[in-house]
């Protein structure tokens, strides 16, 4: 749920509106109904087949999506799959719309440095997650301007806002 309402500071709002007002069960339920219609080959909306393909290209979190009242500690270890796969939702609708400015040719270059566009997203989770992080702590927006030099940095570019 923070992590929708900090994204939507981002001024995402194309999918991520939809999941605004949902509580963090109605939030994996999406994502748990979105994989039940891709493995069944139902129809989807659009925004079920971006969260079917995100799932589908993390196969080690399949056998977890039909559980979604499960707590993930970090403290002990443990990766929240619907987070990640979250990050990736957003990354990739930040990446689409170029918000913030720079971010295309960031996830481009990285992407070409790296082999695939899945593992510079992987990459730029550490950037987002250290925006989203210092924005819930200091109970702000994001820093688009620190978030975007973070990406600048692993991309190993120079951005000029288009």
């Amino acid at each position: 749920m923070i992590i929708v309402k900090i994204l939507h500071s981002f001024d995402i709002t194309h999918p991520f509106i939809m999941f605004f007002n949902q509580n963090r069960n109605q939030l994996r339920r999406a994502y748990y109904d979105a994989w039940i219609k891709f493995t069944q080959k139902q129809p989807m909306t659009m925004l079920e087949q971006q969260i079917s393909k995100v799932i589908n290209e993390h196969p080690e979190y399949h056998s977890l999506i039909e559980n979604i009242e499960r707590d993930y500690s970090p403290e002990e270890g443990q990766s929240n799959p619907f987070l990640h796969m979250g990050m990736h939702l957003a990354l990739r609708e930040q990446v689409a719309t170029n918000r913030p400015a720079g971010i295309h040719q960031c996830h481009a270059a990285l992407s070409l440095k790296l082999g695939s566009s899945l593992d510079a997203e992987h990459q730029m989770m550490e950037c987002l997650g250290q925006a989203l992080w210092e924005a819930q702590q200091q109970g702000t927006p994001p820093d688009e301007a620190k978030y975007l030099n973070c990406l600048k940095k692993i991309s190993d570019i120079n951005i000029h806002k288009e």
